[in-house]
């Protein structure tokens, strides 16, 4: 089983990037992967949407501890009791790779978390807020840090779904057949 979380942008979000995120959900489910988000509205929702409109299964990783705050597409609801916060570091953690689309500051701490974990990050070209601006601020448009870390070095960028699923599960496959790509935290917090 395959996890993907999508991040993006919570509350008002414009119309084409709500259907882009659908179409993401749709194509998630198509792949036969899971679908994680923070369970409530927004990017988050409109991904949910697609995937349980694909025949996908939906968990939403929630803030605080009221399952009633999850979309209706959510099949698991999961309460972290955490704040916002640290909800999103339950989902990068609990996920296989992430997608991002659109986001403001929550969404570029969460795909900063991904990459220092080491995941395949995919971001969504053109689909406004953090994920518009992710090439113009990372080293050489592809590295998030100046040590050009992360599992295999680089962001990877998509322009439809289909592509950004394409370059997730050919990156989750790799990752599975070689274990010990991703970041592990020690028990002392050493790196």
């Amino acid at each position: 089983m395959i996890r993907i979380g999508v991040i993006g942008q919570s509350g008002v979000v414009e119309p084409e990037i709500l259907q882009l995120a659908e179409d993401v959900g749709k194509e998630i489910a198509s792949r036969g992967a899971v679908l994680l988000t923070g369970g409530t509205n927004g990017v988050m929702e409109a991904a949910s949407r697609g995937a349980k409109q694909a025949g996908g299964l939906v968990i939403g990783i929630l803030p605080g501890d009221d399952a009633s705050v999850a979309n209706e597409y959510v099949d698991i609801p999961i309460t972290t009791g955490f704040g916002f916060d640290y909800r999103s570091m339950v989902l990068i953690h609990s996920s296989d790779a992430i997608i991002m689309i659109s986001g403001g500051i929550g969404t570029l701490v969460e795909l900063s978390a991904a990459y220092m974990r080491r995941m395949p990050v995919v971001v969504m070209e053109s689909s406004g807020g953090w994920a518009s601006r992710a090439k113009e601020i990372a080293y050489d448009g592809l590295y998030l840090d100046h040590r050009r870390e992360s599992y295999d070095g680089k962001l990877d960028f998509a322009t439809t779904p289909s592509e950004a699923l394409d370059f997730v599960m050919e990156k989750v496959q790799v990752r599975k057949q070689n274990p010990g790509t991703e970041r592990k935290t020690k028990i002392d917090g050493q790196q």
